[in-house]
């Protein structure tokens, strides 16, 4: 039998193209924590089964977990093998991991090179690619060139990200990474947030895939996008970058965030138990005030003065703390943000800025 290859998770990720699937095999729990992007869940113990193990290992032995561990893993793989791979071919080629590169791989990667298949395991685990996500997402923020897009709430910033991106722009979109539209109003209705190293995962994925030749766009974001910390090194290169002040009239704002926020006005109760949480900063009167408002449907006076009381205020403190750089940025003014309108201006903010090259025969 070929034994099963080892390879150090750098090597593991300049090659991941060469491999048919990326096992993770730890338990559901662990996975939906955080997991190689692309990987696949074939856990070798599920939760229940992994605390059960632990649990005899501390209260009876080594010995004893080990044996009622070894024939929970014999029943899973054999699960997977007559379900999961069932139909794979000869030539299917697996990276396997489980949390330190110990037993749970071990087991699954020498039953699977038994077979025949080819079989790498990732030396050191998952423990190694956390550390790898930790130390190159503060390679990776220093390297690239980053223009940052500034303007206050309502000035479609994530529109005109998504209206880049489709030009093929590069971006970094925190918000859909986080899930979250980044205010006290900004959860997703049904859609929870990940937790914070899924959220780090996915920003080392999108951040290595980038040109560090070409500028990447990314929205002014605070350190926290609803419960997601932005990674310090990323969130301090950003406020140190060149800015985009995007400028859009009142109106337009507040029929933008109507259109966005659709979700809060038919839940009427949902939003003002959100506006509730600003009472410290507003007082009763002024929450009971909104809240009239919001019981009449007034959607347009009532976004127009959170805008003026709440957000308007609050961002332009943010901005002058974070980005005194705003004062000398590219204006980009806007007076529809419509789907036409931000195409000009995702357009103009490519010839401006993006080093891409040019195919001459357009």
């Amino acid at each position: 039998m070929k034994q099963p290859e080892i390879l150090p998770i750098r090597a593991c990720i300049a090659q991941i193209e060469r491999f048919s699937a990326i096992l993770d095999v730890r338990s559901p729990s662990e996975f939906a924590l955080d997991h190689i992007p692309g990987a696949i869940n074939t856990p070798v113990l599920n939760d229940q089964e992994r605390a059960h193990v632990g649990t005899v290992y501390k209260n009876v032995g080594a010995f004893e977990a080990k044996r009622i561990g070894a024939a929970l893993v014999a029943r899973n793989i054999a699960h997977h093998l007559e379900n999961a791979f069932k139909e794979l071919p000869r030539d299917w080629h697996a990276l396997i991991y489980c949390w330190r590169g110990g037993n749970r791989s071990s087991s699954m990667a020498t039953v699977l090179a038994r077979i025949g298949w080819r079989v790498t395991l990732l030396d050191g685990g998952y423990r190694e690619f956390r550390r790898t996500v930790n130390t190159e997402l503060v390679e990776l923020a220093q390297q690239l060139q980053w223009q940052v897009i500034c303007g206050r709430t309502g000035s479609a910033k994530s529109a005109l990200l998504r209206a880049l991106d489709q030009r093929g722009a590069q971006v970094l979109d925190l918000e859909a990474l986080a899930q979250h539209r980044g205010s006290v109003l900004g959860a997703l209705p049904a859609r929870p947030q990940p937790s914070q190293k899924w959220f780090e995962t996915q920003i080392w994925n999108a951040l290595k895939s980038f040109d560090p030749k070409r500028v990447v766009f990314v929205e002014s974001e605070s350190k926290k996008v609803g419960q997601n910390h932005v990674p310090d090194p990323l969130i301090n290169r950003m406020r140190e970058s060149a800015c985009v002040n995007v400028e859009v009239p009142m109106i337009e704002r507040v029929g933008h965030l109507i259109s966005e926020y659709g979700d809060f006005m038919r839940a009427p109760e949902s939003l003002k138990s959100k506006l509730d949480l600003l009472v410290d900063l507003h007082g009763r009167d002024q929450i009971q005030h909104w809240h009239k408002q919001i019981d009449a449907r007034q959607w347009n006076n009532l976004v127009a003065q959170l805008l003026e009381k709440h957000y308007d205020p609050s961002y332009d403190r943010s901005i002058k703390r974070n980005f005194k750089q705003i004062a000398q940025s590219y204006r980009l003014e806007l007076q529809r943000v419509d789907e036409d309108a931000l195409a000009r201006a995702a357009n103009a903010l490519l010839k401006q800025f993006d080093s891409r090259p040019t195919d001459s025969s357009h």
